[in-house]
């Protein structure tokens, strides 16, 4: 038998034997280095997230699948404006008949109202492009800037540019027949693509701007020569008003697109940067989309 001190002695070393031994089991006295979170599950078919900086992959799935992009075609229809030469953000462009009746004839199409014979700055056909995603604002684009002598020869040149601009930029999965998305059979790219393009874009301050903007009041000029307020357009893209940091991008629908975003988001300096390409629906893109920026956030 042991007694007194001598065993009180030898039952602390015990339990601390005990003790330590279970710490040691469970990793509780081990230094184990962080885990990163892991890969979280989206509804969309493809996906693809990189830090913006340098360009680092963050995040794939089918990310260089070919998909049809919707209205996240755009992005490529601001862009091409944007690197015009000698361009005047305050041109006015006066809008066409053609540009309500595409609109009509392509099933009362995403538009910006505007409205036939108003006289409109680029600046605000590029916020009715991208805020309300105005199928009309891009033909008024493509039928400015494009070349030609008539309507359809200045939108086929446009198109030419974006589909130039794309292998610029070693889009190597993109193709464009379309200004605004509602594509022809070869309108599609991937979310690796649609990824840098967006990146391409955000470094134009112009772009920036517009695309970080909630809301946007147009005042456009009539044919009398008076002065309309617009209806204010809204951003379609969810995250403005959901997620902390987010500064962009667009979103994009359609029959065979189903419902994709190309999303972007700065916190503490690091912009995290990518694309969802055919979700489930809107709320399911906000949802992934916010999954995929969380996750680039801790890589």
């Amino acid at each position: 038998m042991i007694t007194g001190i001598q065993g009180t002695r030898l039952r602390r070393a015990a339990a601390v034997a005990v003790t330590t031994g279970a710490m040691l089991a469970t990793g509780a006295l081990t230094v184990a280095p962080a885990q990163a979170a892991s890969a979280p599950s989206i509804a969309a078919k493809g996906g693809y997230v990189m830090n913006n900086a340098t360009g680092k992959s963050l995040y794939t799935k089918a990310a260089d699948t070919r998909r049809s992009t919707g209205s996240t075609t755009k992005i490529m229809t601001a862009l091409v404006v944007l690197k015009q030469s000698n361009l005047n953000m305050d041109s006015k462009v006066t809008i066409q008949k053609a540009y309500s009746e595409y609109i009509v004839d392509n099933n009362y199409a995403s538009n910006a109202k505007l409205i036939v014979g108003d006289k409109v700055t680029v600046r605000q056909l590029l916020y009715g492009l991208m805020l309300p995603s105005g199928c009309d604002a891009a033909y008024a684009l493509a039928d400015k800037f494009g070349s030609g002598s008539t309507r359809a020869a200045r939108v086929k040149s446009f198109i030419g540019k974006m589909n130039t601009t794309a292998k610029n930029l070693g889009l190597k999965n993109t193709h464009f027949d379309s200004f605004d998305g509602i594509g022809h059979g070869a309108n599609y790219s991937t979310p690796r693509d649609l990824t840098k393009l967006a990146s391409a874009a955000m470094k134009n301050s112009t772009f920036r701007t517009v695309v970080k903007t909630k809301k946007y009041t147009a005042k456009t000029t009539t044919k009398t020569g008076g002065t309309r307020t617009m209806a204010p357009w809204e951003n379609t893209n969810p995250l403005l008003s959901s997620y902390s940091g987010a500064i962009g991008v667009k979103t994009g629908s359609g029959p065979e697109a189903k419902y994709c975003l190309v999303f972007a988001a700065t916190r503490n300096g690091k912009t995290v940067i990518g694309t969802v390409l055919a979700s489930t629906g809107p709320d399911a893109r906000k949802a992934d989309a916010t999954k995929l920026l969380n996750y680039g956030f801790t890589r």
